[in-house]
């Protein structure tokens, strides 16, 4: 069954990351799994281009079938092997209802972690304006304390309620690249405490980005964003952000 499934994926990549937790969260653990490097641009490469012709990871096939999306990858691996490993989806409506909110809620968080990053890596040095900068810090900011309201109000431990959920697998690795790269546990105590209780979930921990295991340490990059102007290389981006908005 996961001999048919293969996945084209770059160590880092937050997309990327969510298919894989949600593949060992369905017991398919076999899948014929493909490591890229966006450092030498294996994600444009032709066997990425047949199942995706946007050159983007994660690349998925399941059989005839193509998901590239990673939240399209996650809903259609819970609901291609439903009755398999982990049950996903709640079925009380109401803890659903916020499963749903809090997943396509997180695109919003996504995409003001990279307002944040990516202002850095687009536009050069003499052209960026610490007006802008300190506008998406405190976009981000804002962002980032609703999701505190949001662990701290519950009914939790986990996203939607008292089951992990797809709102878990996708959200998760957001708030792991953000602690990755310095977000202070003490400004934010309840993501902090909700990011590290799920360390060792067996899904997430089989599936930790290969290049943060080799370098635990992280940065520091996100240490003080919210006071001064934050600095972020190409690199970072490349290598650990990669297709955000998949």
């Amino acid at each position: 069954m996961a001999q048919d499934i293969t996945v084209m994926w770059g160590s880092g990549s937050p997309p990327c990351w969510k298919a894989l937790i949600a593949l060992h969260e369905k017991n398919l653990q076999g899948y014929n799994s493909v490591l890229l490097s966006f450092d030498k641009k294996e994600h444009k490469s032709q066997q990425v281009l047949d199942i995706n012709p946007r050159g983007q990871l994660p690349a998925f096939k399941h059989k005839d079938r193509v998901v590239n999306e990673s939240y399209g990858i996650c809903m259609y691996l819970e609901s291609e092997f439903k009755s398999q490993g982990n049950k996903l989806v709640p079925d009380c409506g109401r803890a659903q209802a916020r499963m749903y909110q809090r997943m396509f809620e997180a695109q919003t968080m996504q995409q003001k972690i990279m307002d944040v990053v990516a202002y850095t890596w687009r536009v050069p040095e003499d052209e960026r304006h610490d007006s802008a900068v300190k506008r998406n810090a405190e976009a981000l900011t804002a962002e980032l304390k609703l999701w505190e309201g949001y662990l701290k109000t519950g009914p939790g431990p986990f996203l939607a309620g008292k089951d992990f959920s797809l709102a878990d697998v996708t959200v998760y690795p957001n708030i792991a690249f953000l602690f990755r790269f310095g977000l202070c546990e003490k400004r934010y105590p309840n993501l902090a405490t909700y990011y590290n209780s799920l360390k060792d979930r067996p899904s997430i921990k089989a599936t930790w980005p290969p290049t943060w295991l080799e370098n635990p340490q992280g940065m520091d990059m996100l240490k003080d964003f919210e006071s001064n102007t934050p600095s972020f290389s190409h690199c970072v981006i490349r290598n650990c952000f990669c297709n955000p908005l998949l």
